[in-house]
C-alpha cells in the first residue's frame, strides 16, 4: 500500500493537500468528503482500512481546514460555489493518480451532502455514492423536540456569521472556523429544505432527481446530527438511487455509535459499507 500526498490548485489560489492510501492493486477509488470543520488527516484510519480492503481512498480537504492555505475571516469568505470547485479539482488528481478505476465519491455529514450534489452536478463523476452519518439539514426531517429549536439556530448560526467575519465553530461547537459563505448556503438548505448555491443557477433539486446510482449508507443509532429522517429526506431527492442503509449500533468497546465516535475505531463502518446486500 501507498501513502500520497499531492497538493491540489483549484485555480483561484486555493491550494490543498489530497491524501491518499492506495492499494497495490487496487479495484476502485473512493473520494472522501469530510464533515463541515473536520480535517481530512481525521479520516487516515478509514482510508487505511478501506484501502487494506483494496480501495484507494482519497482524502478530501474543505478550504479553510487542515492543510488548506485559505482560513475564513471577514476578508476571505467562500461557499458551495468554491467548494465544489475544490472538488472537481481532486477528482482531477484522482484521475492522474488511479486513472480507470470504478469511482466512488462519499462523505460525512456536510461531506455526504455535497457529495450527493456532486453527482448532480456531474453525474459521470462517480458511479457509487457512500455515504456515513449524512443527511439534510432542513429541520423538519429531524425528531421532536430537536426541530422545535432547529429554526433558531439556523437563523442564528448565519448571523453570528456575519457579525464575526466568520463563524467561530469551536467555540459554539458547531463545524471549526467556518466561512460566512458555507454558512449562508449550508442555512438556507436547513430552512427550505432545498439545495443552492450562491453564485450558481445550477437547479440542484432537478440534478439531484436525475442521480442514478448505487448507495450505500450507514447510520449512527446515537447520532442526533444526522438522525434517519435527515437521511432519508435526503436520499428521497435522488429517487432514481438504489439505496441500501445499514444502522450500527456499536461502534467498538467504550465507543458510542454517534456523530464522530466512528473515526476512532472505523472497523465496523468499512464492514458495513463494504458488506454484500
Amino acid at each position: 500500500m501507498r501513502s500520497l500526498e499531492s497538493r491540489v490548485a483549484t485555480g483561484d489560489g486555493h491550494e490543498a493537500l489530497l491524501l491518499a492510501r492506495v492499494p497495490d492493486t487496487p479495484r476502485a477509488t473512493l473520494l472522501w468528503l469530510p464533515a463541515m470543520g473536520v480535517a481530512a488527516k481525521h479520516y487516515l484510519a478509514f482510508a487505511d482500512a478501506l484501502a487494506a480492503r483494496g480501495i484507494a481512498v482519497f482524502l478530501h480537504e474543505w478550504r479553510g481546514n487542515g492543510s488548506s492555505n485559505r482560513r475564513a475571516g471577514r476578508g476571505c469568505d467562500w461557499g458551495y460555489r468554491e467548494l465544489f470547485a475544490d472538488i472537481a479539482a481532486s477528482e482531477s488528481a484522482i484521475d492522474a493518480h488511479a486513472p480507470g478505476l470504478a469511482r466512488i465519491v462519499g462523505g460525512h455529514s456536510l461531506g455526504g451532502q455535497l457529495a450527493c450534489c456532486r453527482l448532480a452536478l456531474a453525474p459521470r463523476s462517480a458511479g457509487a455514492l457512500w455515504l456515513v452519518a449524512s443527511g439534510a439539514p432542513y429541520w423538519r426531517s429531524f425528531p421532536s423536540p430537536t426541530r422545535w429549536w432547529l429554526p433558531l439556530a439556523y437563523r442564528f448560526l448565519p448571523w453570528l456569521a456575519d457579525r464575526r467575519g466568520a463563524l467561530p465553530g469551536r467555540s459554539v461547537g458547531f463545524g471549526g472556523n467556518e466561512s460566512r459563505g458555507v454558512i449562508h448556503d449550508w442555512a438556507r438548505t436547513a430552512l427550505a429544505g432545498r439545495y443552492a448555491a450562491a453564485g450558481m443557477a445550477f437547479d440542484f433539486e432537478r440534478g439531484l432527481a436525475a442521480v442514478d446510482v448505487e448507495a450505500n449508507a450507514v447510520v449512527m443509532a446515537r447520532d442526533w446530527l444526522a438522525p434517519p429522517g435527515s437521511l432519508r429526506f435526503l436520499l428521497g431527492k435522488m429517487p432514481a438511487v438504489r439505496a441500501r442503509i445499514e444502522t450500527l449500533e456499536a461502534i467498538a468497546p467504550g465507543i458510542a455509535a454517534d456523530h464522530f465516535g466512528w473515526l476512532k475505531a472505523p472497523e465496523a463502518v468499512v464492514e458495513a459499507l463494504l458488506r454484500p446486500e
